[in-house]
């Protein structure tokens, strides 16, 4: 198969993280319009989303060693059938209980399904441009609030929220099922003269012994609290800016104008990462995260929103797949899914605590100036640990 098709990989990685991640984070454009019309509680619907995260860590590490078993096409097919399925079902959720365990659980195992799979998938087709190709997949997580987002708020403008959510359910069976037909595994590597095949150094390692090493307790730590710092204002800035006197559709746009931010910034942190090496890119951009959350402090305008989304989106959106990057050079490609799987529930469990964090703190102070003064001081956490990554290992060379 030629390698041009590598490519096609890259797209279809894309469509299934932009509709995966926006369909599930378009819960911010429900929360609203769910709690006035069920009078659910914002943190008892948030709950749903920390659920996303909770299954979605698990999920991801089950669904990682799964396509490293069996390759990445039977995991997204799976993931395709039950994302569409959940959003369906939690549609006609009757109950809080029932919207928890539809939504917040079946939507987090059937996201999981896709991230890590094609991520890993996406490295074995790469040997030069890794960086990029990773970045250029996790893109799709910037398209999504450029798209699903505003379509979820236009459905709910136009009908209401339970066939809003019924809609995209079907949309996400329509986009993704056909796309899991482009799935293919990587070309395995043609025979090459005596030391000219570099591997990895960790190749060699087991999964336990992966897991186990200084370079993925300090990756895993990391991501953790990268996540755990930018989830809360990402999921909360909707209502943030309502509550700041934002018209509810020019609030969603903020959303859209970080994931635009977020597509520039996967690109131009993935070549940054290619030219100048991972570990810098990353601190840098952890400790301009940090800063950025701690200003939405000080803004409550329209334009000040837009101008710290530009910034917000391209620092979160670049600094993501640079994990995945580092994974691979660390681990090797043979055990990947599993071992970045592990390190995306790590993740997860970051981005889990958030959401349900916001929505206790707007409870409990009807504002969110908490969310964001801890928001900012687990950020500069993150960039104090990544300060402890070992050096990438030097590629060493394998002898016939």
């Amino acid at each position: 198969m030629s390698l041009s098709y590598r490519w096609v990989i890259v797209a279809a990685g894309a469509l299934m993280s932009c509709v995966a991640i926006g369909t599930m984070f378009s819960l911010a454009i429900f929360l609203e319009p769910m709690a006035i019309d069920t009078q659910w509680s914002r943190a008892g619907i948030s709950s749903a989303m920390t659920l996303n995260f909770l299954v979605m860590g698990l999920g991801g590490f089950a669904w990682g060693a799964i396509s490293d078993r069996f390759g990445a096409r039977i995991v997204v097919a799976i993931g395709a059938v039950l994302l569409g399925l959940a959003l369906v079902l939690a549609s006609r959720a009757g109950s809080l209980l029932a919207f928890q365990i539809t939504y917040g659980v079946l939507v987090g195992l059937a996201a999981s399904a896709f991230f890590a799979p094609m991520i890993a998938l996406t490295t074995g087709w790469f040997e030069t441009n890794r960086g990029l190709a990773v970045s250029l997949v996790s893109a799709g997580m910037g398209v999504a609030p450029m798209t699903i987002s505003p379509f979820a708020r236009w459905l709910i403008s136009a009908y209401e929220w339970r066939t809003a959510m019924f809609d995209i359910g079907i949309m996400a069976w329509v986009l993704l099922l056909p796309a899991v037909l482009l799935v293919r595994q990587p070309p395995k590597p043609a025979p090459a003269a005596a030391g000219s095949t570099p591997v990895a150094e960790g190749a060699g390692l087991t999964v336990g012994q992966a897991l186990r090493s200084p370079q993925f307790i300090v990756l895993g730590l990391t991501f953790f609290a990268c996540c755990a710092a930018h989830s809360g204002p990402i999921f909360h800035m909707v209502s943030y800016a309502m509550l700041c006197g934002v018209a509810p559709m020019a609030a969603v746009s903020i959303y859209s104008v970080e994931g635009l931010a977020g597509l520039g910034g996967r690109l131009l942190y993935g070549v940054l990462a290619d030219r100048l090496g991972v570990k810098p890119v990353l601190i840098a951009g952890l400790v301009i995260q940090a800063i950025v959350i701690a200003a939405y402090l000080s803004i409550s305008q329209l334009d000040q929103f837009y101008m710290l989304a530009v910034i917000f989106g391209a620092t979160y959106g670049g600094v993501m797949p640079l994990y995945a990057v580092l994974a691979r050079e660390y681990f090797g490609q043979r055990i990947l899914g599993t071992v970045f799987g592990a390190a995306t529930m790590l993740s997860s469990l970051g981005m889990a605590l958030g959401p349900l964090a916001g929505g206790m703190v707007f409870d409990a102070y009807a504002n969110y100036h908490w969310l964001f003064i801890g928001s900012a001081l687990i950020g500069l956490g993150a960039a104090g640990i990544a300060i402890a990554f070992p050096p990438v290992p030097q590629r060493q060379f394998r002898t016939a």
